[in-house]
């Protein structure tokens, strides 16, 4: 089998309603699986800084703008098979505000897009490791609110 490393960034995005937080969770329109949105860094140009892939990942799989409020990523690593490849991966998840834009406004690789309430999104996520990065998040969230 071959071995291969990937790095990837991505959001974990909050939006305020009220006194509530509502959180973009994102579903694959491949595996289906729920997770936040992310993908490969200089998936778009090669030296692409790491914050703006985040933010266009966000803008391309949820379909809306954010900016980033905390500049340090939550790092969540895993290993999965593709084809003949075993993947390390390096996901890093920048905790981010909602500025504009619709969840529906999505591309295809996410087939469903949308804000939840804190207890959905452990609820709904099928991951334990993103499980894991929204747990770290929030605990950055009272520090930055």
């Amino acid at each position: 089998m071959k071995y291969k490393k990937e790095v990837s960034a991505g959001g974990i995005v909050y939006k305020k309603e009220g006194q509530q937080l509502r959180w973009l969770i994102t579903q694959h329109s491949q595996h289906k699986g729920w997770n936040f949105p992310k993908g490969l860094v200089e998936d778009e140009h090669k030296d692409e800084p790491m914050e703006e892939a985040a933010l266009r990942e966000v803008r391309e799989e949820g379909g809306i703008k954010a900016k980033i409020v905390d500049k340090k990523p939550v790092e969540s690593k895993y290993k999965y098979r593709f084809e003949d490849y075993l993947v390390d991966k390096t996901v890093y998840y920048f905790l981010m505000e909602y500025l504009d834009g619709d969840p529906k406004d999505h591309d295809w690789e996410v087939s469903e897009a949308k804000f939840v309430p804190e207890d959905e999104v452990l609820n709904t996520l099928t991951f334990n490791t993103d499980k894991e990065a929204f747990k770290k998040i929030l605990e950055r969230v009272d520090k930055t609110s």
